[in-house]
This record gives structure tokens, C-alpha cells and sequence, in this order.
């Protein structure tokens, strides 16, 4: 029902309505096998090749596998929602398209606001992160070309620049070419996972999986002031390196290597059969990342104790490679290094996809430009594509990622809890509504899904919370300023005056 003011909600009826006007329309190319290439393409990156190891060493010891349990359990009981309200809303928006419909359109611009941190900031860290293993990859080859510049005193990452633009022309061009290329790269770090579990085990001695909880050590995984986590400045409450205490805190971390997978939900008006492909989408990759998780982190801690793999005192992690070279396996390192950079090609790719259709949605709803959901004539929003690159090139070629990695993290669960609220809100809102897929065991899953996200908040940094509110307040200001005046919604109940001005009418 439309309600006033901040709380009016658009209907499914009118979000599935719109995916049908004729200078905003998605062109469906997309199958349940598409989806799942781009749910394993966005999850596999950085973290199975560097986080794995680095968990292991710092927090959990030869238990971080059960970590990555843990995680993949609580990201199962999101998914379940998120499929759910794919299959009933195959709009394009993700959880804000999920938010319009049952918390309102506040609401809704705070988690389009909030993905926002998600997807474009994700992009441009992992972008930076892309160039710096690019730089290894020639370096190895025998080119040790520098991927940064000094221009006219100003450093720039030319190599995160060359990858977002290319990216960026691949996506205009369209999302099916889009699938079809992450698909061969994602099949080439694929392959370099199971070369590092099929070789790995050659190396493993079980004597290293005990004790498989190492006793507790107390100290350093908590961090003093804001640097700490919010649970251990609430409680005063510190946390432990290994011991169960390590466990969960390792579960907290390797749960971010997860992130990603909702981004198949926002897809959901590209897909030819959204009600059965984007659960499978969705469910699919998650079990397929979850089992090379698991498999890898049993692997590497095989292959070492695990106090060889913590960080050394001049901050250098450990990585997959590490254990190769430690076992002297040094030509593995190359290929690990070489499967890395295709692992995060994909990520920064299906990431700008996420963050393009949501801004494009938002766009739709007239809380960005109108004219900025114009669809080109291979029916993907060009404009939108082209400023999402800009953005992200600029982010990630000329400033330092830093600390707003972690707001990744923070954005992420946020929307996670919302899309799980969502469900309950909708089933007693809307039961007569038809779904492709329903979670089961109602309410019992999404309340799961709430609690685990909110005890992974939990374990972020306070810092992190700090600029996470910094960020949303200031979403609450464009939104007064602008969107609340500029809502198709609103104009159609009579809540604005301003006009609403079609896509095809913005030069």
C-alpha cells in the first residue's frame, strides 16, 4: 500500500510494471548458469588467497575451516531471503527494490545509499588490490614494471585505471558478453583452487591438525579504543587469539569472504526465468564457494602449523603461496599469483554490475536523475555503466583504499538484516503474492539470518561503525535535498510538486 510521507511503499505490482517501459527496459539474456558464474566470479577473490592463510595463523589455528562453516551458515540463512525475494520481486535493485516494497521508500534509499559502500567502494579497493598483484605477475615474468606513477606530484595507480576502464566498456557493451567473459576467467582461477587443493595434499601431515582449537592466548585480536570491536567497547569484554573466543572472531573475518554473492539479486530483471534461476543463482554459487573454502583451509593448514602462518612483525601476511614456499614448491606461487588476478578481474567486474543496477533502479523511482535510467539500445543503462567506472576508476586510481575496506564489511550486513526482515514483513503484508521460491521453516530462518548478521556487526570495529553512521547521515541529507522532492512515488500521491520527467525527455 502506498502509505505518506517517508514510509510510502511501492507496490510488486508497480516495480514488476515498470521493468516494462520501453526507454528503461533490461534486456533478459540471462540463464540460472549465467547467475551461478557470476555468484562464484564476485566470491572467489581475494579472500581464498590471502585471507585462508592469515586467519589461520592469527585467530583460529587449524579450526578456521570450521570458521568458514560457520560463516557459510549464516550467509546460507541470508541467501534463503535473498532468493526468496528475487523470485517474488525480479526487479533490478537488489535489497533496495526489496525495501521499497515493504519498509518504505526512506528505507529504501538508506540500503541503496548503503550498497553503495558495498559495491563502488568494494570495487575500487579490490581494483587496488588487482594492480598490486599485477605488479607481482610481472615482476615474476621478468618485467618489474611499477603499476603506480608520480604525474606532475600526484601518485597514480595506472594499473587499477586500465582495468576498471576496460571493465567498464564490457558492461556497456552488455551483460551477457559481461557473463560470457567472467565465465572464462572464472574458470581459470577455478582451476588454479583445485590445483592448490590437489597438490596441497601431497603435503599434508595431520600431525599439524592438533590440536585442532589451539588453547587460548590472550592479547591480540581486539585492538584498544575505537580500534577494538564494538562488542569487546560495550561489554569490556576481550577477546583471544585461538580458544573458542578465536574461533568465532576468525568466523566474524572469513564471513567477509563471502561477500558478493548477493549481487545475483540484482540481476534479477536480466534473467529469462528469474522465479527458478536466481535462487539457483544464488544458492548454487554460495555451495560451490563453500566447499573450495573448506577444502583450501584444510589444505594450507595441513601443509604447515599454524604458527608459521601468522602475520610477522613488519605486518606481511601469509598467503596460499606461503605455503608452497615453505614447502618448496616455488613454481606454485606463480600460478597462485597468476589465478589471484584473474579472481579479482571478475570481482571488480560483477561488483560494478551490482552497483550500476541499483543506482539504475534508484534512478527508475526518480531518487537519482530520471535520465539516468535511459537504456542504450542493447538495452543496458550506459549512463549509469559510464559514471559507475568514472567513479570507481577515480576512488581507486588516486586515492588510498585504507580503512574504508571495512565499510564494505559494515554496508553489507546492514542490508543483509533489512532483505531477512523483509521476508517476515512481506509474508504477512502480501501472502497472496506468487513465489518462485519460499524460505522455509518461516520465521525461524530469517530470524537466524538477523541474529548472526547482527553478532557479525557485532565484531567489526567501532571505528568502522563510526564512519559507517558518518555515511549514512550524510544519505540522509541528499535524500531531504533531492530524492524525497524528486520520488515518482511521491509525485503520483500527490507528495511533490515537481514534475516527473521521463528518461527520454533528459538530453
Amino acid at each position: 500500500m502506498p502509505g505518506n510521507g517517508l514510509w510510502r511503499t511501492k507496490s510488486v505490482e508497480q516495480s514488476i510494471a515498470d521493468t516494462d517501459e520501453p526507454d528503461t527496459k533490461l534486456r533478459r539474456d540471462l540463464t540460472a548458469w549465467d547467475l551461478t558464474v557470476f555468484g562464484v566470479a564476485v566470491v572467489i577473490g581475494a579472500g581464498i588467497f590471502t585471507l585462508t592463510a592469515s586467519t589461520a595463523g592469527n585467530l583460529a589455528g587449524p579450526s578456521v575451516s570450521l570458521a568458514f562453516v560457520l560463516a557459510a551458515i549464516a550467509c546460507a540463512l541470508a541467501a534463503l531471503c535473498y532468493a526468496e525475494f528475487a523470485s517474488t520481486v525480479p526487479v533490478a535493485g537488489s535489497a533496495y527494490t526489496f525495501s521499497y516494497a515493504t519498509f518504505g521508500e526512506f528505507m529504501a534509499w538508506i540500503i541503496g545509499w548503503d550498497l553503495v559502500l558495498e559495491f563502488a567502494v568494494g570495487a575500487a579497493a579490490v581494483a587496488k588490490g588487482w594492480s598490486l598483484y599485477l605488479q607481482t605477475v610481472l615482476e615474476q615474468v621478468g618485467l618489474p614494471v611499477k603499476t603506480t606513477a608520480t604525474v606532475g606530484g600526484l601518485d597514480v595507480d595506472w594499473g587499477s585505471l586500465l582495468l576498471v576502464v576496460v571493465l567498464s566498456a564490457l558492461l556497456a557493451v552488455g551483460t551477457k558478453l559481461s557473463s560470457r567473459v567472467s565465465t572464462v576467467i572464472t574458470a581459470v582461477k577455478v582451476a588454479v583452487v583445485l590445483l592448490v587443493v590437489v597438490l596441497g595434499i601431497g603435503y599434508v601431515n595431520s600431525a599439524n591438525y592438533s590440536p585442532y582449537i589451539p588453547p587460548a592466548q590472550t592479547g591480540g585480536s581486539t585492538g584498544t579504543g575505537l580500534e577494538q570491536s564494538l562488542f569487546s567497547l560495550l561489554t569490556g569484554f576481550s577477546g583471544s587469539t585461538y580458544g573458542v573466543l578465536g574461533l568465532l572472531a576468525a568466523a566474524s573475518l572469513v564471513f567477509f569472504a563471502f561477500i558478493g554473492f548477493d549481487v545475483v539479486a540484482t540481476t534479477a530483471e536480466e534473467t529469462r526465468n528469474p522465479q527458478k534461476a536466481v535462487p539457483r543463482g544464488i544458492l548454487g554459487s554460495l555451495a560451490i564457494v563453500t566447499v573450495l573454502y573448506v577444502a583450501v583451509s584444510l589444505v594450507i593448514t595441513g601443509m604447515l602449523p599454524y604458527e608459521r602462518l601468522k602475520t610477522q612483525a613488519d605486518g606481511s601476511r601469509a598467503t596460499l603461496a606461503t605455503a608452497f614456499q615453505e614447502n618448496g614448491v616455488d613454481w606454485a606461487a606463480t600460478v597462485i599469483s597468476v589465478g589471484a588476478l584473474a579472481g579479482l578481474t571478475t570481482v571488480v567486474m560483477v561488483l560494478m554490475l551490482g552497483q550500476s543496477r541499483v543506482l539504475f533502479a534508484m534512478s527508475r523511482d526518480g531518487l537519482l536523475p530520471r535520465g539516468l535510467a535511459r537504456t542504450g539500445k542493447r538495452g543496458t543503462p550506459v549512463r549509469i555503466t559510464l559514471g559507475v567506472g568514472l567513479l570507481v576508476a577515480v576512488a581507486a586510481g588516486f586515492f588510498p583504499a585504507g580503512k574504508l575496506e571495512e565499510m564494505v564489511n559494515v554496508g553489507t550486513l546492514f542490508a543483509f538484516v533489512l532483505v531477512s526482515a523483509g521476508v517476515l514483513v512481506l509474508r504477512r503484508t502480501r501472502p497472496d503474492l506468487p513465489r518462485g521460491f519460499r524460505v522455509p521453516l518461516v520465521p525461524l530462518v530469517p530470524v537466524l539470518a538477523i541474529l548472526s548478521c547482527f553478532w557479525l556487526m557485532l565484531n567489526l570495529t567501532a571505528l568502522t561503525w563510526v564512519r559507517f553512521l558518518a555515511w549514512m547521515a550524510l544519505g540522509v541529507v541528499v535524500y531531504f535535498a533531492y530524492s524525497r522532492r524528486h520520488s515518482v512515488l511521491g509525485r503520483e500521491h500527490g507528495a511533490s510538486a515537481v514534475p516527473v520527467v521521463k528518461p527520454d525527455e533528459v538530453p
